[in-house]
Parts: structure tokens; sequence; C-alpha cells
């Protein structure tokens, strides 16, 4: 496994998969168009944001976007993981983990004195979030409400 910033070929295979990617990590919630992915990432992308690739023989296995961030109460600048993804065909490898680990050293070396990340609660990488030393700062509550 090979774990390095993307071309510019790659980088447009990761935006057209990327629907996929929100669909998986949002638990089948959230299915955006290619668009509307663009529409998020951009953004990130011209603040400084940026994707590593794990490739396995030559085909990419999965994909982790970091960048900065800045804590909406204290304007303390914080790195952040914005999106981690593996294929289903290298799931069960230890791909998630090697891109967190690369992530992490990326922002440490940036400077960055802490990293956060958003994730779904039934989403079963919080277990593997949780074995990184992750823990849960804040939580976001819903409550659905029928219409009358």
């Amino acid at each position: 496994m090979e774990i390095r910033r993307p071309n510019h070929d790659e980088l447009e295979e990761i935006i057209q998969r990327s629907p996929q990617a929100m669909f998986d990590g949002t638990m089948g919630r959230v299915s955006p168009t290619e668009e509307r992915i663009k529409q998020m990432v951009e953004p990130l992308l011209q603040k400084g944001a940026y994707y590593l690739l794990a490739t396995e023989e030559g085909q990419i296995a999965g994909w982790i976007l970091i960048g900065p961030s800045k804590d909406s109460f204290t304007d303390q600048e914080i790195g952040f993981i914005y999106e981690l993804y593996v294929a289903d065909a290298y799931r069960g490898k230890g791909i998630a983990k090697a891109l967190m680990k690369s992530g992490i050293d990326q922002l440490r070396q940036g400077g960055y004195l802490e990293v956060r990340l958003s994730v779904f609660a039934d989403n079963h990488a919080v277990q593997l979030y949780e074995q990184m030393g992750f823990q849960v700062r804040t939580m976001t509550m819903r409550l659905p409400l029928e219409m009358d």
C-alpha cells in the first residue's frame, strides 16, 4: 500500500466517487450529486485542505481529506479530518487506520495541536476513532417531528 497526495486524474476520480463515500459515511442518509460534492469540497481545497490517497497495485483503495479549521467558539486553529473513505473491496485490511495515521501525522507536522472530525453516531468507524484516542467533545442531537 502507498499513501500519497493524488495527481490531477486521481483527484478527479476521488470527486467522482465521493457521492458514494458520503452515502456510506452518512449511513445512507445523504445521497449527494457530484456537483454538490464539488460545492462542498472546492472551498476546503482553496483554504488549504488536501487529500491523501491510499493505493494498492495502482488502484485507489481509499482516501482521507484533511486540512485547517477553526473552533467556532475560541477561533483556535485546529486540524480537521473532513472525510475518510475506503472502497468496499479494500475494507478490513487496515487501510483506514493507515490513512488516519498519515493524516494525523501531516496535521501534526502542520503545527496543529488538536485534530477533530465529525461522524454519525452509528457509523462503525467510531470504533476506529476511539481506538486511535479520539474522544467525544460535543454531540449533536436530533428530534424528528411529525407533521400534523
